[in-house]
């Protein structure tokens, strides 16, 4: 694969994996970022659904999941132990999911500036829907006053990136309540759909991600590589 000059010309490639399991995700994220650190395949950003699930950050506290087996069982809910940072969060159907496999020492080595630059993402897309979205001091995430639209939670290995943001769109946020979302109790969660008062289109939401993406995090050249779920080799250039 050609990578020269990576440091100064940088190429998102974009994969939008549609409705797929979080542990084939989960496999296919550390398959991913291990081809990423090893310079076989460019920066990569993977947009995506997930079925009902809950995961728990290394620092979970397992408290936080209040849910009862007969619950979980009830709603069709998965529950995942993870390698992000992080607290216990909701996955489900209605909310884009990203995880973005970049190499931050062909960006800048600086993990707090790449969070508030996944925020950053994130607010300008509520902005083009006329919301005036940002960011609450002291959290992650970005937030509208006290309710949190978009968690956030990553992992860094050896200067890649993996795990992602989570960005509630026409969430079934009844769904949340089987959880302490991220370990926070006295503030609510919410979507587009609850914002604007109306479902919003999640494909049009993923164009406008992946534009504010690029832009955010000054890509030179994207290019949309599938539409369908696809197994890791087929993410090296050939």
């Amino acid at each position: 694969m050609h990578m020269e000059n990576q440091s100064t010309y940088r190429k998102l490639d974009y994969f939008d994996l549609g409705f797929i399991g979080y542990d084939k995700a989960w496999d296919l994220q550390k398959e991913t970022l291990q081809k990423r650190v090893d310079n076989r395949v460019n920066d990569i950003l993977f947009l995506l659904e997930h079925p009902h699930t809950y995961t728990l950050g290394k620092t979970a506290d397992r408290n936080n999941l209040i849910s009862s087996e007969e619950y979980l069982k009830n709603n069709d809910i998965s529950v995942f132990d993870i390698d992000r940072g992080g607290d216990i969060t909701y996955h489900g159907p209605g909310q884009i999911v990203g995880y973005p496999i970049i190499h931050l020492g062909n960006w800048k080595k600086d993990t707090h500036l790449y969070l508030r630059n996944l925020e950053e993402v994130i607010i300008r897309t509520c902005w083009e829907y006329g919301l005036k979205c940002g960011r609450r001091e002291g959290f992650t995430g970005a937030w509208f006053g006290d309710r949190k639209i978009a968690a956030i939670g990553i992992k860094v290995s050896r200067w890649v990136t993996m795990h992602g943001f989570a960005f509630n769109i026409n969430t079934d946020l009844s769904l949340f309540n089987g959880i302490i979302p991220c370990g926070i109790s006295d503030k609510e969660v919410t979507s587009l759909k609850r914002e604007l008062g109306e479902k919003v289109a999640i494909n049009e939401v993923k164009e406008k991600l992946l534009k504010n993406f690029i832009s955010v995090f000054e890509y030179d050249e994207s290019e949309k590589k599938s539409d369908h779920p696809i197994i890791v080799q087929e993410l090296e250039t050939k």
